[in-house]
């Protein structure tokens, strides 16, 4: 079951959603965005969320809409293998940032939360080091429609949400 939040910002998007969602071509009834998630801006317009993945708890993700996969890193990945969390998917080869080309295994991790929204068997790229988790679309579309909502209170709107069991 899910917990409806009525939050005033989160009712004008709905209205907002109303007139601008497209998909595939064509307008969408109204959008209703059931949970929240407070985002956290670290400057230059970087939002990061708090969530969980199962198997090794709490984390941040900066979110990343254009990433296509969410990513982890090695030491990440290490401890998900050592608790039978993560299998092997692929290898990937995919254009950073600043527009060099990098080859990275893909592993599926069992689930991730944002919120108590709950993302089951998710793509993330396994990337050297230490570096920073991304929330990529591969995560976000199993909760869409989605909407980043800036003010008055940087958010994370979710519609399509399981309600997490970890």
């Amino acid at each position: 079951m899910k917990a409806l939040i009525r939050h005033p910002v989160l009712s004008l998007l709905v209205g907002i959603a109303t007139g601008i969602l497209i998909f595939a071509g064509r307008a969408q009834a109204p959008v209703e965005f059931a949970t929240a998630v407070p985002l956290h801006d670290k400057g230059v317009s970087t939002y990061y969320v708090e969530g969980k993945i199962n198997g090794l708890g709490d984390v941040e993700f900066l979110v990343d809409t254009g990433a296509g996969h969410t990513t982890i890193n090695e030491e990440t990945l290490a401890v998900l293998m050592e608790r039978e969390l993560a299998s092997y998917s692929r290898e990937l080869s995919g254009i950073l940032a600043d527009g060099s080309r990098m080859r990275v295994p893909v592993y599926h991790i069992t689930s991730i939360e944002l919120g108590g929204c709950q993302f089951q068997n998710i793509e993330a790229a396994v990337f050297p080091g230490r570096t920073r988790f991304l929330l990529g679309m591969n995560a976000l579309k199993q909760a869409a429609p989605f909407a980043i909502v800036t003010e008055p209170e940087p958010q994370l709107a979710l519609s399509n949400c399981r309600m997490a069991g970890f």
